[in-house]
This record gives C-alpha cells, structure tokens and sequence, in this order.
C-alpha cells in the first residue's frame, strides 16, 4: 500500500471480501466495562412428557449447502428441466444447481450421495454462504 500510495483496497471474490485501510496515525481504542444487567431467575424446567416428544423425531438428513453468496437456479436456462428433482438419486458428482456470483455462472455438486427429499431454495432468489439448498436422505 506504501509503494503505491494507496489509503483504501478492496477485493471481493465469489463469497470473500476483504477491506484494507491505511492509518496515518495511532489511535488506541479504550472500553469501560459495562456493568452487567440483572438476570432474572430461570424458568421452572419444562414437563418430563414434552421432552421425550422431541426426542422421538427423526434426526435431520444430510443437506446440501451453498458454498457461495449468489442466485440460486435450479435449471441451466429457463427452457430446459431442472438438475434434479425431489426423489431423485445424487453422488458426489451431480451438478445439483447454479450459483450466480458476479455474473459467472458456478455449477454446484451434490459432494454427498442420496436421495433428494426436498428442494429448500428458490429458484431465482438470493442465497446465503452455508444455507441449506436442498435436503438428502
């Protein structure tokens, strides 16, 4: 940043960002600790009945999650079918969707074996880094 007398740098990149800035000069930063609220007495514990009704659901399958912030679509176009559907069988290498970052189109596989049971995100709707897109069994 010295060598080119740059005080501001910016690089963002499919779901990484990054920010650099040059001080000129130095400013520690000094907190007072806070004082800390009163807490307030626990709730009485919920009855034996409710919890074993919990624990009698299923354990959540596998998911496949966005390894990007982008678009989420389904299809390669709008004229043809979808990558997979609800039922079908994925291996590590099926391309489940696209992720649209930065106008570049990123295929997105499976990286898990089993069977589509549903398909969480909207076609066509912003997606978050790590959110579910679909769900396996």
């Amino acid at each position: 940043m010295k060598k080119n007398d740059l005080s501001v740098f910016k690089l963002e990149s499919e779901g990484f960002k990054i920010v650099l800035e040059k001080h000129t000069g130095y400013q520690p930063v000094v907190s007072q600790p806070v004082a800390a609220a009163p807490v307030a007495p626990a709730a009485p514990a919920a009855p034996a009945v409710a919890e074993s009704a919990t624990t009698k659901e299923q354990p959540p399958g596998k998911e496949i999650v966005s390894p990007m912030v982008g678009t989420f679509y389904s299809a390669g176009s709008p004229e043809t079918p979808p990558f997979v559907t609800v039922g079908q069988a994925v291996t590590e290498d099926t391309v489940v969707c696209i992720i649209e970052a930065m106008k570049v189109m990123n295929e997105i596989k499976a990286d898990a074996k089993g069977v589509i049971t549903e398909i969480v995100a909207e076609n066509g709707k912003p997606v978050q880094y790590g959110q579910a897109l679909f769900k396996l069994k």
